[in-house]
């Protein structure tokens, strides 16, 4: 059986690390043949102490920490990677938490042959109790939020653009290179293109599951789809023939708005394009927002919905804009 490192970049996971620790714990897969290594960004609040605490009390797992002095995630994974020693590489987040199997699955679909690197399917759930996380949960897993980004609701296996997390052998390294640390966001689908140009195969195996905590905020979901349409844009530039119609709307949505909106001062008939186009939207997000309200028989998502898919949308899409303004200008 080949030794797994399990690699996981981190900063201040405290309300989640445990979950994650306790879960690679408990996998159907000998603990003698595997290691954890995981970078931390320098935390500042609980989670090295979390770390320390779970080691000592479950000293057979082999857990190291490596300090991530860079602070961002490519450089934490890659300095993970450096630490370990083992055959096959699972990348894992911190705020993530693997079913039982997960480990077992990856190193059984790996030396099945099915793709170079392979991953399974994200179980969305919320990262706290209030009506916030419960919606930003729901819309992360729907088309409308997402796209047709399979991982979040594939149900057959297939080969697909990216997975998250991933399992790949170390000797995979070597053909593709490690982490793009000058991509501080979407680092793992620049990944995966480059093991696709080299005619290799990313392989989703539903089967394969993993629990992972969604914001719990409008704001905190704010932050991160502006960071990932910034840097999805950064890495369009190494690889533009990439970008993907799921990607692409939500600038093309903003940019169209605005045009609209400037043009309506001289153009009466631009001014009812756009309150056409703000009231079809509206419409859908709020008959979604009923759809899932009753599906999940929570009240709460009826508002909630509608206000995390213009989140992500809206600040998908500008981060997504500035990032070409910005690079214009540089």
């Amino acid at each position: 059986m080949p030794l797994v490192s399990v690699i996981v970049p981190c900063l201040n996971e405290q309300d989640t690390i445990s979950l994650l620790l306790n879960a690679i714990y408990s996998q159907d897969f000998s603990l003698n043949n595997l290691e954890v290594i995981i970078a931390d960004a320098l935390s500042t609040d609980d989670t090295r102490e979390k770390i320390i605490e779970f080691h000592a009390s479950h000293p057979e797992l082999e857990l190291q920490i490596v300090e991530n002095k860079a602070r961002s995630i490519p450089a934490g994974l890659n300095q993970a990677i450096e630490a370990s020693k083992g055959e096959i590489i699972i990348r894992l987040d911190a705020h993530s938490m693997p079913y039982p199997d997960y480990i077992r699955l990856c190193v059984e679909t790996l030396n099945a042959g099915f793709g170079e690197n392979v991953g399974g399917v994200w179980e969305i759930r919320p990262g706290g109790n209030s009506w916030q996380a419960r919606s930003i949960a729901v819309s992360a897993s729907h088309p409308l939020g997402v796209g047709d980004a399979k991982y979040r609701f594939a149900q057959h296996a297939q080969a697909v653009e990216t997975v998250p997390f991933g399992a790949f052998f170390r000797s995979l390294i070597s053909k593709v290179g490690l982490f793009n640390e000058k991509l501080l966001t979407n680092e793992d689908y620049e990944f995966n293109t480059r093991i696709r140009k080299i005619g290799g195969t990313i392989w989703l195996e539903p089967r394969i599951r993993s629990v992972y905590f969604a914001r719990d905020t409008f704001i905190k979901l704010a932050r991160q789809y502006f960071r990932y349409g910034f840097w999805k844009a950064r890495m369009l530039r190494s690889y533009p023939k990439t970008i993907r119609w799921r990607q692409a709307l939500p600038p093309i949505f903003i940019l169209s708005l605005v045009v609209l909106l400037i043009t309506s001062m001289w153009y009466p008939i631009a001014r009812w394009f756009f309150l056409f186009e703000i009231m079809l939207y509206s419409f859908i997000l709020f008959a979604s927002g009923l759809q899932l309200a009753f599906k999940n028989r929570d009240i709460g998502l009826i508002l909630g919905i509608p206000i995390s898919i213009v989140v992500m949308h809206l600040c998908w899409g500008s981060g997504f804009l500035w990032s070409l303004i910005v690079g214009r200008e540089n």
